[in-house]
């Protein structure tokens, strides 16, 4: 790419004249960086309608309008009643004598809109009309122009997704600078070039919604772009794996660990587990590095299927490092695996933050000399003095809480190490061979012997008082129940229950209630998980934030309770629902949605009581997501693109695989690869 136009795209938003260094940082916030590039892959999400009407009575409540109006009269705002503000009031005609109201609530400017809009004058005024005590009004007019100015209002004016202190008006002013700037810095460059660029401009001055949408012209060429980037960069990393250079020689087998490792298990492997195993010992016997992702739906048993995997190393006297997100999770892993590798002969250790002197550097004398031959851990397992002998395998749980960076620094710790990642969060079979397609992918779609399926239903909030009824006997008998509350403090513009509200309402009925949530620190939070974790202590109910979705396992646990579930996304609460159903016991979980549920959010409760298959409801999560309606959290660990649409664009996705596949990555699609960033930087 041209180094001039390579210098342009990296070009700090703040040198762009009205930006500055605080609205620059403003809008990295929003765009995940803040330079040139990053604001030309940030598209508009819709066109708002600004066309010139001289009549108010030919609009409607809510409608955008631009219309010429005669200013009347002005009337200052003041305090009334008590501490109420009145607005400021600006009286106004349009062309047919027909009264306008224009409204403003800030008195700071008050000086500043009175000035704009003087009596007797002509002014063009755009904005969103109310109906305010059956007066026409415009609270905060968008512009305000004088009438010989018109042309600076947009006819279609782009509305991007934008953050706190970015008005749309910043958005314009900077999409029209670099768009002014760019054609000099096109020049010379080749024909792809300019085509993409163009692409950007049509989608930044598009004039309708149809301009933006997924299988628009110029949407689907950049989505496209986008998809042949990333396919590329998949396809490079193949070949860079499958690189002689990057071969291994296989370590010989010495020890007879797997048959001990099958005579102790307490249970029987499903069919899904064996075939997931028989895969990773394949790939674990060629001189090419393992590279295989694991996925299995809350409960399919893939610990089990990752201590197989550290056994198998271990027979060649070789170690394996079990990298989890948190010290809870890592503390699970540790506890269910120790005892197993006690019992097969193998030392496995736990290395996490907290691990202070003596019993740090122990530990770090046992992986140096080869001792330990499993360890689990958090990101300490990769810190400067942590040194293995031989590491021979890395298991990343959780993989998408995981940067390439910290994955490749941990494996850097051995000699082309295998990887194997395992991930409980589904992704629809038909995109996750083109979003892990550097990787081989093993699916455990079976739940262990004797799994009941948990039983969903949903429930309005108005029932909440009946639910605890119900639930009562069953916890007075010992029963353990999640209540699931999606805020920390109550909210003046919502109606959802804060956990420290229901925490203290349940507290009042049942008196040995616990609460955990994010803001807590973090001793606390894990003393009171390991409490209701024991079957010996009298908490029977924990009152939680969705810091529970992964990292406690409490088989006894049978009834898991979501307030105001239609706030979270399908993914989210199949992850929240896994917390139950772990033992043998019948379990139930309980959906409440509050009084605004739309239809869409009653689909996706609807798809969570039909059925706990976590593929069909990637499936459907996949099919039923829409841009406004995407309440909960986004799938974790799926490609956030710029342009690509999961549900439009499926044939695009194999068009790109197949195109990176089978041609040669050009100079064209490295430069793609640079502006998509898939790995390298701009101009790499």
């Amino acid at each position: 790419m041209k180094q001039e136009l390579t210098d342009f795209l990296n070009m700090d938003l703040q040198f762009i004249r009205g930006v500055g260094p605080v609205l620059a940082a403003r809008f990295c916030d929003v765009l995940g960086g803040r330079r040139v590039l990053d604001f030309l892959l940030h598209a508009p999400s819709s066109v708002r309608n600004r066309g010139i009407t001289e009549n108010v009575m030919d609009t409607t409540h809510g409608d955008t309008i631009t219309i010429p109006l005669l200013v009347k009269t002005h009337r200052s705002g003041g305090t009334f009643g008590r501490s109420r503000r009145r607005p400021t009031q600006i009286t106004c005609a349009d062309k047919m004598g027909n009264s306008v109201v224009i409204q403003f609530f800030n008195s700071s400017y008050l000086d500043y809109w009175l000035n704009k809009l003087p009596i007797g004058a002509w002014r063009i005024v755009s904005g969103k009309i109310e109906m305010i005590a059956g007066r026409p009004t415009i609270n905060h007019p968008d512009f305000i122009e004088e009438m010989q100015n018109a042309e600076k209002i947009p006819t279609n004016q782009a509305i991007y997704p934008s953050g706190e202190g970015l008005t749309q008006k910043t958005f314009a002013n900077v999409r029209d600078q670099i768009f002014v700037a760019l054609p000099e810095k096109l020049n010379g460059t080749d024909d792809q070039t300019r085509e993409f660029f163009d692409a950007l401009h049509h989608v930044h001055f598009p004039e309708s919604n149809d301009d933006l949408a997924p299988n628009s012209t110029y949407v689907a060429k950049l989505a496209y772009w986008e998809l042949l980037a990333h396919q590329s960069a998949i396809v490079l990393s193949r070949r860079k794996r499958d690189d002689a250079a990057n071969h291994r020689i296989v370590r010989p087998k010495k020890y007879d660990l797997i048959s001990k490792l099958r005579e102790i298990l307490p249970f029987k492997l499903t069919d899904a587990q064996n075939r997931t195993i028989n895969e990773i010992f394949t790939d674990m016997a060629h001189d090419v590095p393992m590279m295989r992702l694991v996925q299995g739906d809350v409960g399919s048993g893939k610990t089990i299927v990752a201590l197989a995997a550290a056994v198998k190393m271990a027979e060649t006297g070789a170690q394996t490092a079990l990298l989890a997100p948190t010290d809870t999770l890592a503390m699970q892993h540790f506890m269910k695996l120790q005892p197993l590798c006690d019992k097969i002969g193998i030392v496995c250790d736990i290395l996490t933050g907290r691990d202070k002197g003596t019993s740090r550097k122990e530990k770090l004398i046992s992986l140096r000399s080869g001792r330990t031959k499993l360890v689990v851990g958090t990101h300490a397992l990769f810190s400067d003095d942590v040194e293995y002998r031989d590491l021979g395998l890395v298991i990343v749980d959780e993989q998408h809480r995981f940067g390439v960076t910290q994955r490749e620094t941990l494996r850097a710790k051995g000699n082309n190490p295998d990887l194997l990642a395992l991930s409980a969060t589904p992704i629809p079979r038909t995109l996750s061979m083109t979003i892990y397609g550097d990787m081989d992918i093993s699916v455990i779609n079976e739940k262990p012997a004797g799994r009941l399926p948990i039983k969903t239903t949903k429930i309005p909030m108005a029932r909440v008082g009946d639910l605890i009824s119900h639930i009562r006997p069953q916890i007075d008998n010992g029963a353990k129940v999640f209540w699931i509350c999606p805020l920390v403090d109550e909210s003046e513009v919502t109606d959802m229950t804060a956990v420290q509200t229901r925490y203290e309402s349940l507290n009042r009925i049942f008196k040995n209630v616990g609460l955990v949530h994010g803001q807590m620190d973090k001793k606390t939070r894990d003393a009171v998980m390991a409490k209701f974790a024991d079957n010996n202590s009298d908490m029977n109910i924990l009152v939680a934030t969705t810091v529970i979705e992964v990292g406690i396992d409490v088989p006894s646990a049978t009834i898991i309770v979501i307030e105001n579930a239609e706030r979270f996304g399908l993914a989210a609460l199949h992850q929240l629902r896994g917390r139950v159903g772990r033992g043998n016991t019948q379990s139930y979980c309980v959906l409440i949605y509050g009084n605004n549920i739309s239809s869409d959010g009653l689909k996706r409760l609807d798809v969570l009581c039909e059925t706990d298959d976590g593929f069909a409801i990637a499936e459907q999560d996949l099919m039923m997501r829409g841009v406004g309606e995407l309440l909960g959290t986004k799938q974790s660990g799926w490609i956030q693109y710029h342009f690509v649409d999961y549900r439009e664009h499926r044939d695009l996705f194999r068009l790109a695989s197949r195109a990176a596949r089978d041609n040669e990555i050009d100079a064209w699609t490295r430069d793609l690869m640079s502006i998509f960033d898939c790995g390298v930087n701009v101009g790499a």
